[in-house]
């Protein structure tokens, strides 16, 4: 078994470990980010198992340049896009938002 086959490149900015909806991005952010060890990532991720995220780290420092223009693309995406989300918020967020504030100043007021 070669190191890509343990993905489905999707495409050029969307990278799934095999079987699986995870994207290299989410092992990869807890790995380098959180300095989560791979049994850690495991743990979090019951559709994982330590192979595939093994092979994700070694496909990561096999091709550091690549991934971490991929991973610097996705980390401005999900910037960009919660930025939106703020800016923006669907009925619902702005429904939870009145409730979280509704709580607390009931808490403030006990």
């Amino acid at each position: 078994m070669q190191l890509e086959d343990y993905f489905n490149f999707l495409a050029p900015d969307d990278i799934r470990v095999q079987g699986t909806r995870v994207g290299i991005e989410t092992i990869l952010y807890d790995y380098i980010y959180r300095e989560r060890t791979p049994q850690e990532i495991v743990e979090s991720y019951p559709s994982l198992n330590l192979e595939q995220v093994h092979a994700t780290i070694t496909y990561y420092l096999h091709n550091k340049e690549k991934i971490n223009a991929y991973l610097a693309n996705w980390l401005e995406t999900t910037h960009r896009r919660w930025e939106e989300q703020n800016r923006n918020p669907s009925p619902g967020i702005l429904r939870l938002r009145k409730l979280m504030a509704e709580r607390d100043a009931a808490k403030e007021s006990a």
